[in-house]
């Protein structure tokens, strides 16, 4: 279009822009043409302003030329001062406007072929040069010459920029996902083979496992028949220590089997400590729950004590109530012993006390001592393995510093709680509570019988059948039942014991038989043979160093009492008691 003004409208006569002739110009003065021409001028003047404040670029050119007219956005945009100094610049569009005359030529063949271009995005060359990216809209105008085009334009260098700048965000973001994943891809590379080593150490961890099960196993079967081999040479060397004590001996030789019983009693605590934390270790003690009447037991161990107490010179005090406590009667003989042993080796002057106490719905034994005490700090301490509450040398029979390690795993394992108060200097007191949910207390106590003091001087010919394949325990079971006055006939098998009865007259008043004999025989069943061809039930128990609860459980179905190996004299003389008393 051509730019509008005053002198391209003289050159137009009204009379033509109307259509009308020569003749119709002198009619001007009529009133409806006058209105006419105004409304023209106004839409002139309307388009006029709107060519010259609009916001984009618009302009008529030729394509094989230059600018016929263009508006002052469109200069703006190229970075020239005037529409006019644009149009005097830039004579050749192709050259000089565009910054690709292969792009120019692209636009002017499509726009040939198809009449106009709607946004096209493109660049053009601003006056120092720089392109510009604009979205140009191309329209021909064939009316007004065969390459005559009407254009609008519209600066996107920002979108552009933007664009751009998406790209390169977008770059950089893949860019960093690639690093991402590369740096993923490595980790899980290394991952993988953590994964691979981790289960390579499992697969040896489980064949260690295995290997360590399969070891403890075989170091369960070898202390269990360890613990039979080496208790029957002590068992047998007790036997003949308490023989001699019971003879009457100078001063140096009684001094000197003292010794050697002190040594005995030693070595056999330390192999029962370590019999015991092996088991509690591997969880292979079972509780043999039965109702136990721990006033009894307590009783018991009083008099087991009680010459402990009289050689140290202490006092030794038992406060009983009557109650039955459902428990395991041998891990609870363990642990009030353990606990009376460490108080009279902690006790070098003073009183021991053994109590039963009657708690809410609970039971509590007590051992109080006027020993040595243990400092606040130290408390925790004394229940780990081989801990001494005094150094070596300090005087008195020190042990392994199993005792207090063992009575922490049995009381867990008997479900109970143990509470220590102690002081420095003045003493000591454990104390044990027992759970009495399924407990009662004995309402009806039948008077007790000291069957220790009964027959503190004999036997008075008891007849007593010992039964076991160990010919050196025979020996010593002789020499000490002997000096208790008792008649002793001894058999080394079943078969023997039954032939020697069957060519005497009368009949033994208790039997001690050994629970494993030659030939995989068992004492139990020599028992029942005997009683059998007597036909008499004959009193019986057994001597064995099977301490498993099975075993246990077995001969109490069968009303069979056991002494476990080592046998302590005043355990056995106990036993023989109870025995001939039950006649």
């Amino acid at each position: 279009m051509k730019k509008p003004s005053d002198e391209q409208a003289s050159d137009y006569g009204i009379g033509d822009l109307l259509g009308f002739g020569s003749q119709s110009v002198r009619k001007n003065y009529y009133p409806a043409l006058q209105d006419r021409i105004e409304e023209l001028e106004l839409e002139r003047n309307r388009y006029k302003w709107l060519f010259e404040n609009a916001l984009h670029g618009v302009f008529q050119g030729n394509l094989r030329a230059g600018f016929l007219a263009c508006n002052p956005a469109m200069a703006k945009i190229c970075g020239y001062d005037s529409p006019e100094d644009l149009e005097q610049r830039v004579i050749r569009l192709r050259e000089q406007l565009f910054c690709s005359s292969s792009e120019f030529d692209d636009l002017r063949q499509e726009l040939l072929d198809r009449g106009s271009l709607s946004a096209r995005e493109t660049r053009l060359r601003r006056a120092d040069s720089e392109p510009v990216h604009v979205a140009i809209t191309l329209l021909r105008r064939p009316d007004l010459g065969p390459e005559v085009v009407e254009a609008f334009v519209a600066d996107i260098s920002e979108r552009v920029q933007s664009r751009e700048k998406l790209v390169q965000l977008n770059a950089d973001l893949e860019r960093r996902v690639d690093e991402r994943t590369a740096a993923l891809q490595l980790a899980n590379d290394g991952l993988h083979y953590q994964i691979a080593e981790r289960e390579k150490a499992e697969r040896g961890l489980v064949v260690a496992v295995k290997a360590a099960h399969d070891a403890n196993r075989s170091k369960d079967k070898y202390l269990a028949a360890a613990s039979h081999d080496l208790l029957q040479p002590l068992n047998a060397a007790r036997l003949m220590i308490s023989a001699l004590q019971e003879s009457p001996l100078p001063a140096e030789e009684s001094r000197m089997v003292q010794q050697v019983h002190r040594a005995l009693e030693g070595a056999e605590d330390l192999l029962a400590d370590l019999l015991d934390i092996s088991k509690l270790d591997q969880q292979a003690m079972v509780p043999d729950w039965v109702m136990t009447d721990v006033a009894a037991l307590v009783k018991g161990l009083g008099e087991e004590f009680e010459a402990i107490a009289a050689n140290a010179q202490l006092d030794f005090r038992i406060r009983t109530i009557p109650a039955m406590v459902k428990t395991d009667q041998r891990m609870l003989t363990r642990v009030i012993r353990n606990l009376l042993a460490n108080a009279f080796r902690y006790t070098p002057k003073g009183r021991v006390l053994l109590a039963l106490r009657s708690r809410p719905n609970a039971l509590r034994i007590e051992v109080w001592d006027t020993g040595v005490g243990i400092e606040e700090s130290k408390l925790d301490e004394i229940f780990t393995e081989f801990h001494q509450l005094l150094p070596q040398g300090t005087g008195g029979r020190q042990g392994a510093g199993l005792g207090l390690a063992i009575v922490d795993r049995m009381v867990r394992v008997l479900g109970c709680q143990m509470d220590v108060v102690s002081r420095p200097g003045r003493g000591s007191r454990f104390a044990l509570t027992l759970p009495m949910e399924n407990s009662r207390e004995l309402q009806e106590t039948k008077p007790s019988i000291n069957t220790a003091q009964i027959f503190s001087k004999g036997f008075a010919g008891a007849k007593i059948l010992v039964i076991d394949n160990d010919h050196s325990v025979l020996e010593s079971m002789k020499l000490l039942l002997e000096r208790w006055d008792c008649v002793v006939v001894t058999a080394p098998s079943c078969e023997a014991a039954i032939t020697y009865l069957e060519q005497t007259d009368g009949h033994p008043e208790a039997i001690l038989a050994d629970y494993q004999l030659d030939y995989g025989q068992l004492g139990s069943d020599a028992i029942h043979a005997i009683r059998k061809m007597l036909r008499q039930k004959i009193p019986a128990a057994l001597i064995t160093a099977d301490h498993s609860v099975e075993t246990r459980q077995k001969m109490r179905s069968q009303q069979l009492p056991i002494l476990n190996k080592p046998v302590k004299p005043n355990r056995l003389r106990a036993l023989i008691s109870s025995l001939i008393v039950s006649i």
